[in-house]
């Protein structure tokens, strides 16, 4: 029999708990997206009663649910690949979820400040303070915002096409807000009994405005997939090579690696690609340091008659008598010269480098290295006679501000290069993959994207899904895409939605304090 305490506790949280397994389920996989428009009405609505405390607890209990039930998988790279026992890399999961928590446990305690403390319909608060801590998630402490709400959508391509103006903040703006309309209308009637003179107005012209701009958003999102598109054909050819994560670093098995990577690279040629794409870090030794393999794979490359782009560990120097590493891209043109490199510069905290390692002396990096990785600091575009682009590495797609920062001037297309294999056969991959197609429409690029295990594929400059591989094969993808040579709003302007947004909430904010010292 269940004791008074947990009946209270359950009656008190599992609204909460429930919005979290909803938002969950809406992400890959399952990929239940369309949940995620209702996935937290229950959360909403039981914020109305609480204190504040109660409130944030509310949000943390929610976040919890949350963000172990989309990020779970991070145990795998852990467990498999990092030398921890099971048990300790689900703790270390949980205590990253703890972290992450806290901002759906500060929206619960704001949010349910302005319910208390104003008249204003939760359609029009609950979007604004949401968005303002998913943008502010996405940089404190080198920034993870990953599973924003906005990406449950990447598979409705009517209503996204605005991300080219607000970026992903905008979906997670519209999805929040309609769950607030929802909250409204279900708390309406103890509104109304609590303040007979609650305005009944606010809430009619909130659900007005957002219906305006539901249509407007979908109307918008038409006109821009029929839109015709400025930019030339390109041919990519897209290398899966499918390497086990524990073979890829073993010295004994460098010239098999290699061998697959030419076998598939030579099948891919035989439909005369203009650029041949391997994964990050595909090749398994120090390009330009080990002379004899670094020569072999120039010489291989220069009867393909296309554009190579792989992925290596590079040398970087000596610092303190430790060796010095970036994870880069290189893009040899026909003749096997080196036209452009790219270093990594958002690097993985704990994957490729340790951060307060003073005081973290006893963790090390899951990413194999006889010395410590260095972030890249230049923003520049490979020019090249195929386009302009960048390479972007691994988990760095992620990070709608990085990747603006390249193409706020032009751009052709974008290349993402990643190593999925630490993730398994774990939602990780298809999470990863679907953020992509936000960089795509945010900047009107087409993306090509190379991993070694899977998923890889070709995304259009509509966030069309045009191929993708399966995970965990050996496979060559070879598409015609159309280049783009569209500079968005949000390319050249970035964040000026959610900057919006920070602004409305602070006034918001201003506002209820100056009632509570009147008071």
């Amino acid at each position: 029999m269940l004791s008074p305490v947990l009946i209270q506790s359950l009656l008190n949280y599992g609204p909460a708990l429930i919005s979290g397994v909803l938002l969950a389920l809406s992400f890959p996989k399952p990929d239940l997206s369309l949940v995620a428009w209702f996935a937290l009405v229950p959360f909403f609505s039981s914020l109305y009663r609480k204190n504040l405390k109660q409130a944030f607890k509310a949000g943390f209990v929610l976040g919890i649910v949350y963000f172990f039930g989309t990020l779970y998988w991070i145990y795998h790279s852990i467990y498999h690949y990092g030398g921890v026992s099971f048990l300790p890399s689900i703790v270390l999961v949980i205590l990253l979820c703890l972290y992450l928590s806290l901002y759906p446990g500060l929206f619960g305690f704001f949010f349910s400040l302005s319910l208390r403390k104003t008249q204003l319909p939760a359609l029009l608060t609950a979007p604004v303070f949401w968005t303002v801590l998913e943008f502010l998630r996405s940089y404190v402490f080198t920034g993870f915002p990953w599973v924003s709400i906005g990406y449950s959508q990447y598979q409705l391509l009517s209503l996204i096409q605005v991300a080219d103006i607000t970026g992903i903040y905008g979906i997670s703006f519209l999805v929040v807000a309609v769950n607030g309309a929802l909250s409204d209308l279900f708390l309406l009637k103890q509104r109304l009994r609590d303040a007979p003179l609650f305005p009944l107005s606010y809430t009619f012209i909130g659900l007005v405005l957002l219906l305006v701009l539901m249509i407007t958003t979908i109307v918008y999102g038409q006109m821009k997939l029929r839109e015709a598109r400025p930019g030339d054909l390109l041919r990519a050819s897209i290398v899966q090579g499918n390497i086990e994560q524990d073979k890829k670093w073993d010295p004994t098995y460098q010239d098999a690696v290699m061998a697959k990577y030419k076998e598939l690279t030579l099948k891919a040629a035989e439909r005369s690609p203009s650029l041949i794409v391997w994964p990050e870090t595909a090749v398994p030794f120090f390009f330009g340091a080990d002379m004899v393999r670094s020569a072999d794979l120039v010489e291989f490359q220069k009867g393909l008659d296309s554009h190579l782009l792989f992925g290596s560990i590079l040398l970087k120097g000596k610092k303190n008598g430790m060796t010095l590493l970036t994870n880069s891209a290189v893009v040899l043109d026909t003749s096997g010269t080196v036209v452009h490199r790219y270093d990594k510069i958002h690097l993985v905290p704990f994957g490729e480098y340790v951060p307060l390692r003073t005081i973290l002396f006893f963790i090390d990096k899951l990413v194999v290295g006889i010395g410590d990785y260095v972030g890249g600091s230049d923003y520049l575009r490979a020019q090249t006679q195929i386009g302009a682009f960048v390479p972007l590495i691994c988990y760095e797609v992620i990070f709608p501000g990085l990747v603006r920062k390249f193409y706020s001037s032009g751009g052709d297309f974008i290349v993402n290069i990643t190593n999925d294999a630490w993730f398994g056969q774990t939602s990780g991959p298809y999470q990863h993959f679907a953020m992509a197609v936000f960089r795509a429409i945010e900047n009107r690029k087409p993306l090509i994207r190379a991993a070694n295990t899977g998923i890889s594929g070709v995304i259009d400059s509509c966030g069309r899904i045009i191929e993708r591989t399966p995970l965990f094969r050996e496979a060559v993808l070879t598409v015609d895409i159309k280049t783009d040579t569209s500079l968005t709003f949000y390319a050249r302007y970035g964040d000026l939605f959610t900057y919006l947004c920070i602004i409305c909430s602070v006034l918001l904010l201003a506002n209820i304090l100056s009632k509570i010292r009147t008071i």
